[in-house]
């Protein structure tokens, strides 16, 4: 889509999930991301095994910088969830253009929504054509009672 930024020079975009480096991916969500600490190991790879995973690999050492995951039904509706970027490497625009290229991926399966939740970062999703639900009061949930982090 045309309003999708460039990665930062040199950056990778995957959606290959065997790229996906699962213990750096499991050390930043269970220790760093407010919605995913104190995930069970064995959650966070059952939850990958069932989703879309995606990437962003620093340049030249390869070495991954970004994850995402797309839950989806491959036809109507898709969740984006657990998007981390590496402290390291924040500030630098990365976010958004790895959310763009996810929105971008997605295109041809002919979803009616992506949707997510996000506690704080709001602008950048924003920037992609994310908006707030139309109708709120006609979204619900049901809580499981899992554990912290699932």
């Amino acid at each position: 889509m045309s309003d999708t930024p460039d990665l930062p020079a040199g950056y990778e975009f995957s959606a290959d999930p065997a790229r996906v480096d699962v213990d750096r991916v499991y050390g930043w969500l269970s220790t760093d991301a407010y919605w995913a600490i104190g995930r069970p190991r064995e959650t966070h790879e059952r939850a990958m095994a069932s989703s879309l995973n995606f990437g962003v690999y620093a340049p030249v050492s390869g070495q991954q910088v970004a994850y995402a995951r797309v839950v989806t039904d491959h036809a109507l509706f898709a969740w984006l969830a657990d998007v981390y970027v590496d402290p390291s490497v924040r500030g630098e625009g990365l976010g958004t253009a790895f959310v763009g290229r996810i929105r971008d991926h997605l295109v041809p399966l002919g979803l009616r929504r992506l949707a997510l939740v996000t506690q704080d970062a709001h602008g950048v999703y924003a920037k992609l054509g994310f908006q707030p639900l139309d109708r709120p009061d006609q979204w619900m949930v049901h809580t499981f009672g899992q554990a912290a982090g699932e």
